[in-house]
């Protein structure tokens, strides 16, 4: 049982007979008791006379599935198979970071009906959204008193990453065409396949002259070339600590979510084949043998439910596991932290790991207002700042050039920048022929 805001007033009616019948010579104690246990009665008989609301049934209606940051459309449908009416509000419990409206829902249900409520989210954080029950009030014909009950219905929604860097997508993608023949530019490089004949023009390379195929023609012929396919491209993001790290508007580990679904959304249309890994400590998600169409749906499905986690990351059972994935050479992208040579020491220990790898990068999202602080020194306080930021590129430059040495590149820029980058970094060695 409940009681509403009405409650007070009625007793609050109260005090007049207490002055009236006071003024008549009458114990007002007596005439409070007396007005106490009337609104007591009629609170009493309120709540009985409201519809049972455990007597409902509860059934939801709502996607599986949804991109973070876009609106997921709900509903709640209420059945009332009892003989009174119900009158009252709906709190369904959908936890804060769903983004549903904090305004309770007015159902009017008469017996033997139902209604369908609608409970729009609007999802703030990644990963499961659940509501493991609905509360129902249900108000007497006074509107003093009424009945509650929980009653359990589970309901949940996987938000999935919001790949923003879709948008990159496209000019990525003519660049992999003429890297693969489809318009006039041809490449040529070291490992790559050959693709077709067709006549000399002039800056042509000519070291591609077909010498045979040019005594046959008559004219100078020319070998094209296209990228090779079907290799192995592995993607390792860190989910240590040093991923909960703030960058821009979020963390980094978002940031290497969406560098990861550029460069896997460009890698399966180039027809290679991409495996996932998430690890610190132990595999977080795993995503190998998806091709095609099903990639994407299956990365962002691994990836949801991902949180960082506040331990360091063991490098040597990361590669570990990298080299479950293929024995043949390929690229290795880690997407981590290159920003302190503290946080960095175990991941440039273990990094002779991947030496039959075709190609390492390394990626991190890095907040580039460091340079702003570093060249703003207005006050003393500036001027501390400014020794901190400064402090912290040179850490990151360090980090940086120890990669290079261990064999591998090195890619720091900005959560939106970067994924543009890692993906302009696959067609370079596509476009060499080191993929």
């Amino acid at each position: 049982m409940y009681v509403t805001g009405r409650l007070p007033l009625l007793v609050a009616v109260g005090v007049v007979p207490v002055v009236a019948l006071g003024a008549a010579g009458i114990d007002p104690w007596w005439v409070a008791l007396g007005w106490l246990l009337v609104c007591a009665v009629a609170t009493a008989t309120d709540a009985a006379s409201a519809a049972d609301p455990r007597r409902l049934t509860v059934e939801r209606t709502a996607p599986r599935r949804a991109r973070l940051g876009e609106p997921v459309a709900t509903s709640l449908v209420l059945t009332n198979p009892g003989s009174r009416r119900l009158r009252g509000r709906v709190r369904d419990a959908w936890q804060p970071t769903a983004g549903a409206s904090a305004e309770r829902l007015v159902v009017d249900l008469p017996p033997g009906e139902r209604r369908r409520l609608s409970v729009p989210l609007l999802p703030r954080r990644r990963g499961e959204l659940v509501s493991g029950f609905v509360v129902v009030r249900s108000d007497g014909p006074l509107g003093i008193a009424g009945r509650q009950a929980r009653l359990d219905s589970r309901g949940a929604v996987r938000v999935l990453p919001p790949f923003t860097a879709r948008r990159h997508l496209p000019s990525r993608l003519a660049r992999l065409r003429e890297l693969d023949g489809n318009t006039s530019v041809q490449v040529r490089g070291r490992g790559t396949e050959f693709d077709s004949l067709r006549e000399y023009v002039r800056g042509d390379d000519v070291r591609s002259i077909d010498w045979r195929a040019t005594a046959r023609a008559g004219s100078t012929m020319l070998r094209t070339w296209r990228p090779e396919r079907d290799r192995h491209v592995v993607i390792v993001i860190d989910t240590g600590r040093t991923s909960a790290a703030r960058v821009g508007d979020g963390v980094r580990l978002d940031a290497a979510m969406e560098a990861a679904l550029l460069l896997a959304a460009l890698a399966t249309r180039a027809g290679d084949h991409v495996h996932l890994l998430m690890f610190d400590r132990a595999v977080r998600a795993r995503v190998t043998g998806v091709d095609g169409a099903a990639l994407l749906p299956a990365l962002v499905d691994a990836m949801a439910p991902v949180e960082p986690q506040l331990i360091d990351t063991d490098w040597d059972a990361a590669f570990a596991q990298v080299r479950t994935f293929t024995t043949r050479p390929s690229l290795v992208v880690l997407l981590t932290a290159q920003d302190a040579p503290e946080s960095a020491r175990s991941l440039l220990g273990s990094l002779a790991g991947l030496g039959r790898a075709g190609a390492i990068v390394v990626g991190t999202a890095t907040d580039t207002g460091l340079h702003d602080v570093a060249a703003h020194r207005a006050s003393a306080e500036d001027v501390y700042r400014a020794a901190s930021a400064e402090r912290a590129l040179r850490d990151a430059r360090r980090v940086g050039q120890a990669l290079a040495r261990g064999g591998a590149d090195a890619i720091a820029d900005t959560p939106e920048d970067l994924p543009p980058r890692i993906a302009d970094r696959y067609l370079a060695l596509k476009a060499a022929g080191r993929l």
